[in-house]
């Protein structure tokens, strides 16, 4: 009803007229479209009521393990590092027995059974398994991973109904063995065909739910940051393909936000001169109408009642502050390379060829695929429901026969942890790569080796995050010899103080010092040296293995190197002689229980010297991914051609290895230089390769590791990584299985403790 006054003489007489009957269900009904948002904006809030109330009931599970089972009250739960948690629980099970499969759980254990999938999707993209990367027309090399390609990868292989997985820790028995591979494979085609059909026929639902998703959730940051659409996000391709293998999300979420800001400076170094131009100009106008309205707006306020006034003022401060981002800091410096390796300190992984092309455009449009606007990141998710079923029709189908081979050949079963990817035991000898620091350590084929590094890298950021793991006896021989090699560099620097010495550590160092930031690394270095000395004097000395592991890391550090002089090289050395080590040397910064090292301390100090050591573990871990990729750098210029993994379009991708090693010797091929970011060069004829190795050898001192000496290899490459020899017998080469095989396999090897 709507009401209309009427004044006559002193009485206000009010008369009544109903308004014209509208009723709103009809135009409803009419509208198709509008129920069907309707209908999907209901489902969605249901089902985010329903995740909210699932998550719940899960926290409050998880509550209750920290009090009762951990013994940590609530209150103090915010001190306690993942350290001490983690050492809580490996000894609940050394008290309570709660893994009834083995009597002590180590580091590794807790780790697998948390990153148990996400080790094998670190793994598939590390060997180019997944179909992420296209070749499009008019686009080039793109990159399209959003969380719904990643949705129903996890759906189709570990969890959805038909899964490789029967639960959340076993593979199912038929996938580990190669008797019926063609059958599976087949079976998986067919499965992942009827799921992107899935996906083809809900994409209108799927669709409606993204925009509103995108909706809900950017609305009202646009409205409060309307810049932060022009800001960048790592994406999901890059949190995946920089990824160690055994690292949770708050260690891989704290390295990348280390390195966002040195990655930001490093894209905003390439300036489009005719794009800031045009943003200059288009500000300008902009900004000048808009300081008119809100001029006459403080003048008189009845403008803000004026038709589209206010909407007009929305959009040109919302326009004003999307061209502000694109105009460049007047004090910015154009030094590419400097960032780069800045960069490359935090995120650990880079590809051969971006190494003294950081200041080429191609280099930048790589590194836009894993640091990406977040305005493409909201468009790609906008996209993928249209996108997504062709990638699982077109593309991931064609690849079953090579997934079922994957997961067979690089599954392993732990005891008291389950089945696992063998790439999460990071074990140099089974999956290590002769051009980082692995030659004659490892027995592994092109098709087991890890690319970029993943495995050497992997092994020494677990290595320095969990001090008291035990790695396997080839592990700990690799970070022996890594730290033979720190040491001989440490001494060359020491020695020639005058001059610039061209070594790894050097390289690596000078690298760090270039970085003008306000918390510089080698600064973290320095104040982690003072919180060691503090705790390391009431750690009790540790047995010999695990000392010189620990202590592998802890001399890496150039601070020790250059301080300490010539003797404690010949300490350093007498560690691996059988002495005791000092106590100092003992335990890495980051694994120390430091809220428990004063029993004095508060909670506040506690926390503090937490936080303390595990800079000073970051910056540890940033000098040795340095120092790794420098020694990378060395041995490609000896070894231009890198023996990448090379995967062909063929049947037998898992069962002929050594076929395809012999292939790619011969003349004229040339190999991708890394499977994620293909690269080749010339091969350097055999004379004049072995003179640049004597002259390395020359240039280093002529020390030999004894392990680089070149052997035949053993049975170990030729097999897959399963091997499936039967016990007691020799083992063999592995031969094409037919179709109709028997099943005399065995399964999968068991890691027993």
């Amino acid at each position: 009803m709507s009401g209309s006054q009427a004044h006559t003489g002193q009485q206000t007489e009010r008369s009544y007229t109903p308004l014209l009957s509208c009723p709103l269900s009809p135009r409803i009904q009419e509208n198709s479209f509008l129920i069907c948002i309707l209908v999907v904006a209901g489902v969605f809030w249901v089902h985010r009521l329903v995740k909210f109330i699932y998550n719940i009931c899960c926290y409050w599970e998880i509550h209750s393990f920290y009090i009762n089972a951990l013994k940590i009250p609530m209150a103090t739960l915010p001190y306690f590092t993942w350290q001490e948690v983690q050492a809580r629980i490996v000894q609940i099970q050394k008290e309570h027995q709660i893994c009834i499969h083995k009597k002590e759980l180590t580091e590794l254990d807790v780790y697998h059974r948390i990153l148990r999938f996400k080790n094998y999707m670190v793994a598939m993209v590390n060997k180019s398994l997944l179909p992420v990367r296209f070749r499009l027309p008019l686009l080039g090399d793109t990159v399209f991973y959003t969380r719904g390609l990643k949705y129903n990868f996890e759906l189709i292989f570990f969890w959805g109904p038909g899964s490789l997985f029967e639960n959340e820790w076993s593979l199912k028995a038929e996938y580990k063995r190669a008797g019926h591979r063609l059958e599976l494979a087949d079976k998986l085609s067919t499965r992942i065909l009827w799921i992107g059909i899935a996906n083809f026929l809900l994409c209108p639902l799927i669709l409606i739910w993204q925009i509103l998703y995108a909706f809900f959730s950017y609305t009202e940051i646009l409205k409060r940051e309307p810049g932060s659409l022009g800001a960048r996000c790592w994406s999901l391709y890059g949190r995946c393909y920089l990824r160690h293998f055994n690292e949770l999300d708050h260690e891989l979420h704290s390295r990348l936000s280390k390195g966002y800001k040195a990655a930001s400076k490093y894209m905003n170094c390439f300036i489009s001169p005719l794009l800031t131009i045009v943003a200059k100009n288009v500000a300008f106008f902009a900004g000048s109408i808009l300081a008119v309205l809100i001029a006459l707006t403080i003048y008189d306020e009845d403008v803000l009642a004026v038709e589209h006034v206010l909407t007009t003022v929305t959009l040109l401060g919302v326009g004003v502050t999307i061209c502000r981002s694109f105009i460049p800091d007047q004090h910015l410096v154009f030094c590419p390379q400097q960032l780069l390796r800045v960069i490359l300190a935090h995120i650990h992984y880079m590809p051969d060829h971006w190494q003294g092309n950081a200041h080429r455009y191609e280099t930048r449009d790589e590194f836009a695929q894993l640091f990406q606007y977040k305005a493409v990141f909201i468009l790609e998710e906008l996209l993928s429901p249209i996108v997504t079923p062709l990638i699982l029709i077109f593309c991931l189908r064609p690849k079953s026969l090579e997934i079922i081979d994957f997961f067979r050949n690089f599954t392993v079963e732990v005891v008291g942890v389950g089945d696992t990817c063998s790439f999460a035991q990071m074990d140099v000898r089974q999956h290590g790569h002769p051009a980082w620091m692995s030659a004659g350590k490892t027995e592994a084929s092109i098709y087991q080796q890890a690319e970029d590094g993943k495995t050497e890298l992997s092994l020494m950021h677990f290595a320095i995050t969990n001090p008291r793991w035990q790695p396997p006896r080839e592990s700990t021989a690799f970070i022996g010899f890594l730290k033979e090699r720190v040491h001989r560099d440490s001494s060359v620097v020491l020695a020639q103080q005058a001059g610039l010495p061209d070594n790894a550590l050097f390289t690596s160092i000078q690298s760090l010092q270039s970085e003008s930031e306000p918390h510089s690394l080698i600064a973290n270095v320095i104040a982690g040296s003072s919180v060691l000395g503090f705790h390391a004097g009431r750690e009790a000395p540790a047995s010999h293995h695990r000392s010189e592991v620990a202590s592998a890391p802890r001399t890496f550090s150039p601070l020790q190197s250059i301080q300490q002089p010539h003797g404690a090289f010949q300490a350093a050395g007498a560690h691996a002689d059988g002495l005791q080590p000092r106590a100092g040397s003992t335990m890495t910064a980051s694994g120390a229980d430091a809220r428990t090292a004063s029993s004095g301390s508060s909670a506040w100090e506690g926390q503090l010297q937490s936080m303390i050591l595990s800079e000073y573990a970051s910056t540890e871990m940033s000098l040795h991914a340095l120092y790794m990729h420098e020694l990378h750098k060395q041995h490609a210029q000896l070894e231009p051609e890198r023996h990448v993994w090379h995967r062909r379009e063929s049947d037998e991708s898992g069962e002929s290895a050594q076929e395809e090693a012999d292939a790619q010797r011969g003349p004229g091929g040339t190999i991708p230089r890394s499977a994620s970011y293909p690269f080749s060069s010339p091969r350097l004829p055999t004379e004049e390769a072995t003179t640049l190795q004597m002259g390395f050898q020359r240039r280093y001192g002529g020390i030999t590791d004894p392990g680089t000496v070149h052997r035949a290899p053993s049975h170990f490459s030729r097999l897959p990584l399963g091997g499936w020899a039967e016990d007691g017998q020799p083992a063999r080469h592995p031969e094409p299985v037919p179709e109709e095989s028997s099943e005399d396999e065995l399964p999968p090897q068991v890691h027993k403790v």
